[in-house]
């Protein structure tokens, strides 16, 4: 009799885990494991909505996106610089000033006179800086030795800076080409995180389809369990079985509800990570999210030097490391010029403008009165024809004793390349070793399911072997105990192969910046 109820509980050992071999790659609905998949509480998810969900909602995604809306903006501040100019300023003088010389005019000199300046500034992206300028004055004074009054004045202005030793467009434009790299840089890795976060989503998606099963399992061996005790309750009733017996069943019966507790907290956890990744939680009342897709069985294998190759060409992360290379470089570049004597060219071609209502100056006996007239309008247009033309040129030189400043800042630059360039290439070298790693899962995944499987039924023969050995007399309990329990190894290495190369595809996917191909499609 006791050999009868160990081989019940035997049995309902292995039809729960023989049902685990059906399960959710092979669904069927009259299995009792299907069963409880269907019956789990929550809500119900497909990837393709998590996915879209993680891309809208994480934080990691969004923060990528702000760092390259900043680098954007830096390069459009930088690109700025070399936009014209334009300036106006206007500025209006009332004096009163006492006087003690009679050539004054007035014992209290008043005069108003209102001045504006305006003009275009320009910088070229080869270091020259240009600015046109036309300055006017109107002056009103009660003088009497002012013989225009009011008085127009004007002067206009082209001036021209540029550098002889200055490196030109090379470093006139250092900082607009280091904020492009910048932003090129900033907008890989914005691409990168949105494979990243959508190969996150994917690989918890199939964690939480495997805490599924082990869950569904669970609960089944746990209800076989309780089935169990009731019927050793049964019996001892009867008194065909010792009390013993029913405390084992206890045993059983508690140890299945305990594991049964920490496979739903596992199940939970993993749910409320899940909901945390893609910024949305299950509905009030589902306790969790249940997955709907199944992890594919077909994988496109290609060679792994190909992957390794599509890797370094397409990885965007590694394209805004070389972007973040050339940025330093831009400043490096540029350095050597500015540790060179600063040699400006200066010249400027101006002319001058004078005109205002003529007064009669009355000086001793004499009435004198000048020949120049007219209004502000005559004014600007003498300095426009240039009637008094001006023109200037000239060198400016300065010359920093040692160079020890520009030679410095020349050598930290260019050590920051160095680093730059090392760090470009100790990611590639890391993004190499990932894709060899992912490539080898992938590679040997089918391979590993089926051993999963053919381990799965070579357990479970084993256990069949071992209850007609049992039956014999040619072996223990005990055996059959270490028999079910090698048969739990195999189904949790099953479950892990259903999702281990899904998972590795994925990572390849991310790799390759969406270069390898993936996954066929269920």
């Amino acid at each position: 009799m006791v050999r009868n109820l160990i081989l019940q509980l035997i049995f309902i050992v292995l039809i729960a885990a023989t049902n685990v071999v059906v399960g959710q790659t092979r669904a069927n609905p009259d299995s009792a494991l299907q069963m409880i998949l269907d019956q789990l509480k929550g809500t119900r998810l497909p990837l393709s909505d998590a996915l879209q969900n993680a891309l809208k909602n994480a934080t990691s995604v969004r923060t990528a996106e702000a760092s390259y809306l900043a680098a954007r903006g830096a390069a459009r501040r930088e690109a700025g610089s070399f936009d014209p100019e334009v300036f106006f300023t206007l500025n209006y003088l009332d004096q009163k000033q006492p006087t003690a010389s009679f050539f004054a005019g007035a014992p209290v000199l008043m005069t108003t006179q209102t001045s504006s300046a305006s003009g275009l500034r320009l910088n070229l992206p080869i270091g020259t800086k240009i600015e046109a300028s036309l300055n006017t004055v109107r002056l009103n004074t009660n003088s009497s030795f002012a013989f225009l009054n009011p008085q127009y004045t004007s002067f206009g202005n082209l001036s021209l800076r540029q550098p002889l030793l200055g490196g030109f467009h090379i470093s006139a434009r250092k900082q607009l080409t280091k904020a492009e790299q910048e932003s090129n840089a900033a907008k890989a890795r914005y691409d990168q995180e949105i494979l990243v976060a959508s190969t996150q989503v994917e690989q918890n998606y199939w964690d939480l389809y495997a805490a599924e099963r082990d869950y569904a399992v669970q609960k089944l061996t746990r209800d076989r369990a309780d089935a169990f005790l009731k019927d050793t309750e049964l019996r001892a009733k009867t008194g065909l079985i010792g009390p013993n017996q029913v405390a084992n069943a206890r045993t059983f019966l508690a140890e299945q509800e305990i594991l049964l507790l920490d496979r739903e907290e596992q199940l939970d956890r993993l749910s409320d990570q899940f909901a945390s990744l893609i910024g949305v939680r299950p509905d009030t009342e589902a306790p969790r999210f249940i997955t709907v897709d199944h992890p594919p069985e077909e994988f496109p294998v290609e060679e792994v030097n190909v992957l390794v190759k599509q890797a370094i060409q397409n990885n965007l992360e590694l394209q805004a490391a070389k972007a973040d290379v050339e940025a330093k470089r831009a400043l490096s570049s540029a350095a050597l010029w500015g540790a060179l004597p600063s040699i400006n060219l200066v010249g400027s071609l101006g002319g001058s403008g004078l005109t205002g209502t003529a007064q009669d100056v009355i000086f001793g006996s004499d009435t004198l009165r000048t020949t120049v007239g007219g209004g502000f309008g005559d004014a600007v247009r003498q300095v426009v024809k240039r009637e008094f033309p001006s023109w200037s040129v000239g060198i400016e030189i300065s010359i920093p004793i040692g160079l020890r400043s520009g030679l410095g800042e020349q050598d930290r630059l260019e050590a920051e390349v160095t680093i730059a360039e090392q760090r470009y290439v100790q990611q590639s070298r890391i993004l190499e070793e990932q894709v060899r790693a992912g490539y080898r899962e992938l590679f040997h995944g089918k391979r590993r399911l089926v051993a999963a499987r053919e381990g799965v039924e070579a357990a479970q023969e084993q256990v069949r072997i071992g209850l007609i050995e049992f039956q014999n007399g040619r072996s223990t309990a005990f055996e059959l105990v270490r028999l079910g329990a090698d048969f739990a190894v195999a189904q949790q290495r099953y479950s892990q192969a259903l999702v281990r190369s899904a998972k590795a595809a994925a990572g390849l996917k991310q790799l390759t910046s969406g270069a390898y191909a993936g996954p066929t499609s269920r």
